[in-house]
């Protein structure tokens, strides 16, 4: 038994040499997804609190502001958020806590549907069209899935 155990090991070991990945042509075919979602995101910056004296650079500090909070919104769907939290016992009272949060990504492709003020505050609409996002990924990096396989 221990013999033909041996026998199969070695007949197995031999086929898998002849496997040797230097003798075939891959060729590659980019595929596309069969459906793209599209995300929104809302950011929003208060007017009377930006740092400006001039009404008009509040206003232009707080469009800015609720840009990239909506920039935030969106990386935070698209990536995740990471959450660290810490907190501290002594003689079973918390003494302690903190809970931080961060992301981080890049968004292409996002483009403003909507900016503008309500009441005290300003709002930026943001949209992310996943086949834009798709598309310009293309452009980059060529996603590739096996077409054919010729073997020498």
């Amino acid at each position: 038994m221990k013999k033909l155990l041996m026998a199969m090991m070695s007949v197995a070991a031999l086929s898998l040499v002849g496997c040797s990945s230097n003798d075939k042509y891959v060729q590659w075919e980019t595929e596309a997804p069969e459906q793209f979602p599209k995300l929104t995101a809302i950011g929003y910056a208060p007017l009377a609190t930006q740092p400006a004296k001039e009404q008009s650079h509040k206003v232009l500090m707080a469009m800015q502001a609720s840009k990239i909070a909506a920039y935030r919104e969106l990386a935070e769907q698209v990536y995740g958020q990471q959450v660290d939290a810490h907190s501290q016992m002594s003689e079973w009272l918390l003494n302690s806590e903190t809970v931080s949060t961060q992301v981080s990504g890049m968004i292409k492709g996002a483009k403003v549907i909507k900016s503008y003020p309500a009441g005290d505050m300003y709002v930026t609409e943001l949209e992310l069209d996943f086949s834009q996002v798709w598309n310009l990924y293309q452009q980059d990096n060529r996603p590739r899935k096996i077409k054919e396989v010729t073997y020498f």
